[in-house]
């Protein structure tokens, strides 16, 4: 942070004339200065990008995969820094840093041994007929403020194995981590691969529109991907978009209480409930309803929220002033409506934009907590008695990202999981990733899927190669 941060583009530190404070969530204190691009300066970008390409996309690909591989021992020769620098942007406790750098790390050296074969249809000698995956050419992400390392890392890797390059613009809330990632990068990779842009929400726009722009990858709300879906149109964009959710949980009867609680509250509760999949609608069945409120609030008393740099901070605070009010106000319909907290409810008057964890105690179904994504420490426990019925409503929102259902009997449990309409459904687990695993949402959670082979290739075209000999 001594260092003034700048864009990358070309391989080069680019200083920006016009600058935003980052503010450190927990103090709502300024952590320093960070650059904001114009649009000339994606302009550059972009041609930084297109003159790469071709030598990028042509590039052996066991050259590619290994580069990509050592961008991940980047972060890891610098993972105390990253770790205490995205607790500082984005508020999250150690642990929860911990796992969003080290699942970077990994994702980059995973992410860079993935390929994706030919397909032979015919061969007979000469005659052949194969489908392959091409590059797009050049790649616009942008990133949310969540996860902002870790969901970066998401679109760099495949993208960049599977030949393309990249303009990459992290958010305005959480620029820091990206912007010291992006030029480390320039280290190992050839310049103009990946160019790293930082700036508000019209740099966004000027990417979705940007004719020299093949295919955008994003992951925000479904509010902001609808925008994006319609700008990028302007020349038939290629997306991925991973939008919002309101994910629900169902627990059955069978469950302990006692057990389940503490893993119900972190499907919740994850850095601070900020988290596309959180559990942020739990049902349970009647019979155990009381139970396991009981306990979901007895562990929520032993969970420490603070400043994440803290020893014993488990849950920080909201990342930016924008989402605390939002939650503030949610909150505040639940009083407003006479809705009955179990425990929180109230914001402190400390320096810091904490929201204590807060449970609402069975409120209705058509309520602002259970219909909207709350995206804050704000859960709904909501009592159902029939499975005919909690699916139903379970099903019953725009979006469909991912779900989970609790219980001893597996073959319930999956008979549930199987009825319920999500990109992704946990069965007695939940928030389990990996390089290998397709994610991607339903409804209005998102279009295209990310990780696994099926996410290398969203940022490739499918080409088919027709052969045989002229007669003679």
């Amino acid at each position: 942070m001594d260092t003034p941060y700048a864009i990358t583009i070309n391989g080069k530190r680019v200083p920006t004339s016009t600058t935003r404070a980052a503010i450190n969530p927990a103090t709502e204190k300024a952590i320093c200065l960070f650059p904001l691009a114009t649009r000339e300066h994606l302009d550059q970008a972009v041609v930084a990008a297109q003159e790469s390409f071709s030598i990028w996309r042509d590039r052996p690909l066991e050259e590619r995969q290994a580069l990509v591989a050592k961008l991940g021992d980047l972060i890891s020769e610098n993972r105390e820094s990253f770790i205490r620098l995205l607790i500082t942007e984005q508020g999250k406790g150690r642990a929860g840093a911990e796992w969003e750098i080290g699942g970077s790390i990994h994702w980059l050296h995973e992410i860079a041994k993935q390929s994706l074969p030919s397909e032979v249809i015919v061969d007979k000698g000469e005659e052949q007929i194969v489908t392959r995956y091409t590059p797009i050419g050049v790649i616009g992400g942008i990133t949310p403020w969540n996860f902002p390392l870790l969901l970066a890392v998401w679109k760099i890797a495949p993208a960049l194995v599977a030949g393309n390059t990249m303009v990459l613009k992290p958010s305005p809330y959480t620029p820091l981590c990206t912007l010291w990632f992006g030029e480390l990068a320039q280290t190992v990779l050839p310049p103009g691969v990946l160019n790293v842009i930082s700036g508000g929400d019209e740099l966004g726009q000027w990417m979705t529109e940007h004719p020299g722009i093949g295919k955008i990858s994003f992951t925000g709300s479904t509010v902001t991907g609808r925008k994006v879906m319609s700008s990028a149109s302007v020349n038939l964009k290629r997306l991925t978009l991973e939008l919002g959710g309101n994910d629900p949980a169902i627990v059955l009867p069978d469950v302990d209480p006692k057990k389940i609680a503490k893993d119900l509250f972190w499907a919740s509760f994850a850095n601070s409930s900020q988290f596309c999949v959180a559990c942020k609608r739990l049902y349970i069945h009647e019979d155990v309803y009381d139970a396991v409120a009981h306990e979901l609030v007895e562990y929520a008393k032993t969970v420490t929220v603070g400043d994440g740099l803290t020893d014993g901070v488990e849950l920080g605070p909201i990342q930016n002033r924008m989402q605390y009010d939002k939650v503030l106000n949610l909150l505040q319909d639940c009083r407003d409506r006479g809705q009955r907290f179990l425990i929180g409810g109230e914001a402190s008057a400390s320096p810091g934009y904490f929201i204590p964890v807060s449970l609402v105690d069975n409120p209705p179904e058509d309520s602002r907590v259970v219909v909207e994504e709350a995206f804050g420490p704000v859960l709904p426990l909501l009592k159902y008695r029939d499975i005919d019925d909690v699916i139903r409503r379970a099903n019953n929102s725009p979006y469909g990202l991912a779900a989970s259902v609790w219980g001893k009997d597996v073959r319930s449990a999956e008979a549930i999981a199987s009825r319920l309409e999500a990109g992704t459904v946990w069965i007695n687990q939940i928030h389990t990733f990996s390089p290998d695993i397709a994610f991607g949402g339903h409804k209005q959670s998102g279009i295209g899927i990310e990780n696994s082979l099926h996410g290398l290739a969203e940022y490739c075209n499918t080409q088919t190669l027709m052969r045989k000999p002229l007669a003679v």
